[in-house]
């Protein structure tokens, strides 16, 4: 397990990675009154919660953005599952300093976490969300950025001002949402599979059999869940899972276009450079040149 600690505008984040071919457990607590999220970007966690002598499980899993109050009175375990590498990004605010946040941003928390900013016991869950794609993307960016020294710690607090921003709006939209949990529990169901298999995705309507969902409620309610289109969503997918081989592995361009489902070399290099906005063989080149 590696933790990496910075600090963002007062908030503590902690960055946690782990690949582990054993289960473990890491024990934390929380020092004084703080508002705690926590984004799972991968891997399989059960959050055991003790505190007045209670103990609760919360199972949190890839794709999860989850919120909470929490103090020194609050014992954290963490039981991470064995072979599902962690990713995952925490964020705590101590309440004093949502309380001295500028005015705008602190009526944010004050009127999207009442129950947090105001709890009434050591500890308090709070809403649990499906990250949107671009959450998605802004924790892999965390885990995947080849900066090094203050440009990373730069980079890394844009990151994290990102996820919050993208936390509160999703929250908001939430309360406006009809889909019921079994529907989005299909849905982000359907993600996975399309996530694992994004080289060679299933059709929609195989997609639909596979969850049990019809394909025009599929499609529509995907889009409304996720923010984009199923097969906009792949077409993502394939360049983030690119975009990481280029960085981690020793593949060439070629052999990562063909890796993540592309037959044509110019049409992956078109794409690529659309999203990322480079060439893959200079995010080659620059990944190399940064390790030497």
């Amino acid at each position: 397990m590696t933790t990496d600690i910075i600090e963002v505008n007062n908030f503590i984040v902690l960055i946690e990675q782990s690949n582990s071919d054993k289960e473990f457990v890491q024990r934390c607590e929380i020092d004084g009154d703080a508002v705690g999220f926590a984004f799972y970007g991968s891997g399989n966690v059960e959050l055991e919660i003790k505190h007045n002598d209670q103990t609760k499980y919360l199972t949190n899993t890839t794709g999860l953005a989850i919120s909470f109050f929490g103090n020194q009175k609050v014992g954290f375990a963490h039981k991470i599952a064995p072979e599902k590498p962690l990713q995952s990004i925490s964020i705590f605010a101590k309440l004093k300093t949502i309380q001295n946040l500028p005015q705008t941003e602190k009526e944010i928390f004050e009127k999207q976490l009442p129950e947090l900013v105001n709890p009434n016991s050591h500890f308090v869950k709070g809403p649990t969300l499906f990250m949107t794609l671009e959450m998605q993307l802004a924790v892999q960016k965390v885990f995947n950025t080849t900066y090094t020294g203050n440009t990373r710690l730069l980079f890394l607090k844009s990151q994290v001002n990102e996820l919050l921003a993208h936390y509160f709006a999703l929250l908001s939209s939430e309360k406006k949402t009809d889909l019921t949990e079994k529907d989005k529990e299909k849905l982000f169901q359907a993600k996975d599979i399309v996530s694992t298999n994004y080289s060679k995705p299933p059709t929609i309507t195989e997609l639909s059999k596979l969850i049990g969902l019809n394909s025009s409620k599929l499609k529509k309610n995907f889009k409304d869940l996720f923010g984009i289109p199923v097969y906009k969503f792949i077409h993502e997918e394939r360049l983030n899972k690119a975009y990481e081989l280029l960085c981690n592995s020793e593949k060439t361009v070629q052999e990562t276009a063909w890796d993540v489902g592309y037959e044509s070399l110019s049409s992956f290099s078109n794409a690529f450079q659309k999203k990322f906005g480079s060439r893959p063989n200079e995010v080659k080149k620059q990944f190399f040149s940064n390790k030497s």
